[in-house]
């Protein structure tokens, strides 16, 4: 189950998505959310699966790591699902037993929350999968730096959720690491009941928390030493500048997400 997990992992590949300003991939990427939430038709969302397709493939990122992403949200995608399923009302009736109906409206929405949430899940995890945490950092300061008029500090922003991100993959090598030494002294995670499991899992978090709190001393001490003072006259090795590409590729998806908002 930990090894499905991808948030947060950056996989180096040389193609055109990898190489693109992490501005632009933000950018397409919010585009594509709005996009989503206002579409409320299957043409639409076929349009939508087009799209994430294509940037899958111009990313040379195997799909294997997209139903990755998706299977550790299958419940709660399902869940989904099954409650619209079953709890909304309209249309005409396609099953019914005892107290259980399915309605064609139920039926169409829960389609459409799971469709929702697994192309939410699918097109964001290319933005970690294509996109190094320097890079997304520089990215999401650049994007905040016309909102420190008003007082929001951008980098500390831009810092804090690219460090949480990073330190994902971290932490689940961390417990895979724990389950494995507790699992060799007699523990078990798998057999039982809900409460005998959840039981369970106190030798697996109370380690696991000592070490995430270990980790951020040693990088709070760390970042100390090196006289971090936070954004206020840094400078970067590498500036972030827009190509010809970004601009293209940031027409390109905003048409093509325009269209599909205005036809379907």
């Amino acid at each position: 189950m930990l090894d499905d997990i991808i948030i947060g992992q950056y996989i180096e590949k040389d193609s055109i998505i990898h190489n693109l300003d992490p501005r632009t991939k933000i950018l397409v990427i919010m585009f594509f959310i709005m996009t989503i939430f206002l579409l409320g038709t299957f043409k639409g969302y076929f349009a939508l699966a087009i799209l994430i397709l294509i940037t899958i493939l111009l990313s040379k990122i195997k799909p294997g790591y997209m139903i990755k992403s998706i299977k550790p949200l299958l419940f709660i995608i399902l869940f989904t699902f099954f409650i619209h399923l079953f709890m909304t009302r309209g249309g005409r009736i396609l099953w019914e037993w005892k107290f259980l109906r399915i309605e064609e409206e139920g039926l169409n929405l829960g389609l459409f929350m799971a469709l929702r949430l697994i192309f939410l899940v699918s097109y964001t995890s290319l933005l970690t999968l294509t996109t190094s945490p320097l890079q997304l950092t520089d990215g999401i300061e650049r994007l905040l730096n016309p909102f420190k008029k008003i007082g929001v500090p951008a980098h500390e922003l831009a810092m804090m959720m690219t460090i949480a991100l990073r330190f994902i993959p971290t932490l689940l090598e961390e417990t895979k690491k724990i389950m494995k030494a507790q699992q060799a002294r007699g523990a078990d995670f798998e057999s039982g009941n809900l409460i005998k499991k959840a039981k369970s899992l106190i030798p697996l978090l109370v380690p696991l928390f000592v070490s995430a709190f270990r980790r951020a001393d040693e990088l709070a001490l760390a970042m100390e030493s090196r006289c971090y003072r936070g954004g206020e006259n840094r400078t970067r090795m590498n500036v972030l500048a827009f190509a010809r590409r970004d601009y293209w590729a940031l027409s390109i998806s905003l048409f093509y997400l325009l269209g599909v908002g205005i036809l379907f």
